[in-house]
């Protein structure tokens, strides 16, 4: 082998090996885990739970004024229906009406004063309605008595009124197809201009028009009332075989008592709206109290449950950690045994050595005098001379292993400041006797190493169980480090190696090589082809350290 403290190229980065674990605290672990596992997922199910409740109580909400909204629609709609409706019956009534009216005036009272009225023109009025709003009504004043002084005018204002009598109609006016108005009940409405009336419009195009209206003062037949609803119809005549329309009635029927009656159903109708709509409110209230209370009662139940499975996880833990620590307690009294029977094993081993040194070495001590007195006499005798030194030679040889074998046993639990290479030089020599090592240990101590401060039976302890587990040529090699000592053992040969992940390195005497580092503060490491194995020691520098 190598003389030089190298590394191969193989082996240029060993991988460092932790023999000896911690221990593992199964149940704080676990119940720290465990403890903040089942917080979040309570805290998840909880946060959830809450987000359901919004959500439902947000549905009912939605639904609820979805709800209230579709009944005011509703209730709007059926309110603006039944105007539409009575607007549309009382205008079919105001066509029967006037038709019932043209039967009976029309030949013999309208349609003669009708004609007599085609003679007063408007034109002049209508050239001021342009420039002139005031003149215009002034000029259509002078239209309107005009008209009033034509004659059967009297006598069909008479017979108007008193066919409209106890009625519901409040006014009745007559038209011509200029639009100009030949008669009203309302006297001072005769002479407009309605032209650019759209109802006008639309009643001489054949088509009557209705219209609902409130007025605070309507004149009747009868006088001024008050507050009234009424509809207002323009309604086209027909005469001729044509049946040309030859002139446009406007009738003012009073529908206030009608209108009261839609806005009483209206009202009734709102009325049960808003209670349904009440119940509706309640009715989801009590639901969101429901799904609120069975929700807490699964959170509980649940909560109830996450507990229980954890009691019962930490039960079990429990009684795993009880026994993981009777097994680590048995374990720490076993490796104190094993400390214990080391200890005996060596002390024994010295008392033995020590014997053995001294009966052995009062035995030498007088054979090496015996010897040296046999030369001094026998001088000059050659023969007698090389057996005197052989026997000096012998002596000195039995005295040097008596020596190593002392150093070896020699037992010391307490740190020492002392060179590794007297430590490993024992530990090689005894292996020298063990026969399963084949070719003895090589043992090539570096120079100038510092002193590491440690105990050097525990050095001793790491060499006996290491060693062991290699096959071949062994090489142990002393050299510094950046720590401080590193002891590098190499197998040079094709036998066993060490494998990092090798299941082996958990056995009973690996355990006690990472323990004796551990104490030590050393470190150990494998190459990659697991024939190169380093030690590092940390080394403590003092004034009075030997070099």
């Amino acid at each position: 082998m190598s003389s030089e403290f190298s590394a191969d190229p193989e082996t240029t980065s060993p991988k460092q090996v932790t023999i000896r674990g911690e221990n593992f605290r199964l149940l704080r672990y676990f119940s720290i885990a465990a403890l903040v596992s089942f917080t979040l997922v309570g805290l998840a199910l909880y946060l959830m739970e809450r987000r359901e409740i919004r959500f439902f109580a947000d549905v009912q909400e939605n639904q609820s004024n979805l709800f209230r909204d579709a009944q005011a629609e509703l209730s709007n709609e059926t309110e603006q229906t039944a105007r539409r409706g009575l607007v549309k019956a009382q205008e079919a009534a105001n066509v029967n009406l006037t038709h019932m009216i043209a039967n009976v005036l029309w030949d013999a009272q309208i349609a003669p004063f009708l004609a007599r009225a085609q003679a007063v023109s408007p034109d002049r009025c209508r050239a001021l309605a342009i420039s002139d709003a005031e003149a215009a009504n002034a000029c259509q004043g002078e239209i309107g008595l005009r008209i009033k002084s034509l004659p059967g005018f009297a006598e069909l204002d008479q017979r108007a009124i008193a066919t409209m009598r106890n009625s519901n109609v409040f006014k009745i006016k007559v038209f011509d197809l200029r639009g100009l108005t030949i008669y009203s009940s309302e006297h001072r409405q005769i002479g407009e201009d309605k032209r650019s009336n759209a109802g006008w419009r639309s009643a001489a195009g054949g088509r009557a028009a209705s219209e609902l209206t409130h007025r605070d003062h309507f004149s009747t037949f009868e006088g001024v009332v008050e507050n009234r609803d009424l509809i207002s119809s323009y309604v086209p005549v027909r005469r001729g075989a044509d049946n040309a329309v030859v002139g446009v009635f406007e009738i003012y029927a009073d529908v206030t008592a009608l209108l009261e009656q839609v806005k009483t159903s209206s009202e009734q109708l709102s009325r049960l709206v808003a209670a349904n709509q009440g119940k509706i409110e309640q009715t989801a209230k009590r639901d969101i109290d429901t799904v609120a209370e069975n929700s807490g009662d699964l959170l509980r139940v649940v909560g109830g449950l996450l507990v229980l499975l954890f009691l019962t996880l930490l039960y079990i833990v429990r009684r795993g950690q009880g026994i993981i620590d009777h097994q680590q307690a048995a374990q720490e009294h076993r490796i104190a045994q094993e400390h214990l029977w080391h200890r005996e094993k060596m002390a024994a081993m010295a008392a033995l050595a020590a014997n053995v040194s001294h009966e052995t070495g009062n035995a030498l001590t007088v054979i090496a005098a015996l010897g040296q007195q046999l030369a001094d006499q026998l001088e000059g005798d050659e023969a007698a001379s090389e057996a005197a030194d052989s026997i000096q030679e012998q002596s000195r040889r039995i005295f040097r292993m008596t020596r190593q074998i002392s150093a070896f046993a020699t037992v010391s639990d307490r740190p020492e400041y002392t060179s590794v290479n007297p430590v490993i030089e024992a530990v090689c020599y005894f292996f020298s006797f063990d026969r399963r090592f084949r070719s003895p240990v090589e043992f090539r101590p570096g120079e100038g190493l510092p002193w590491c401060d440690l105990v050097p039976d525990y050095l001793k302890e790491v060499l006996m169980n290491l060693l062991p587990t290699l096959a071949g040529r062994i090489g142990i090699e002393t050299g510094p480090c950046a720590r401080g000592v590193r002891i590098r053992i190499r197998v040079e040969s094709d036998g066993q190696s060490l494998d990092p992940e090798d299941e082996s390195l958990k056995s009973s005497r690996m355990e006690i090589v990472g323990r004796r580092l551990e104490d030590m503060k050393g470190t150990l490491a494998i190459g990659e082809n697991g024939k190169l194995l380093d030690i590092e020691l940390p080394a403590v520098m003092r004034e009075d350290s030997p070099h």
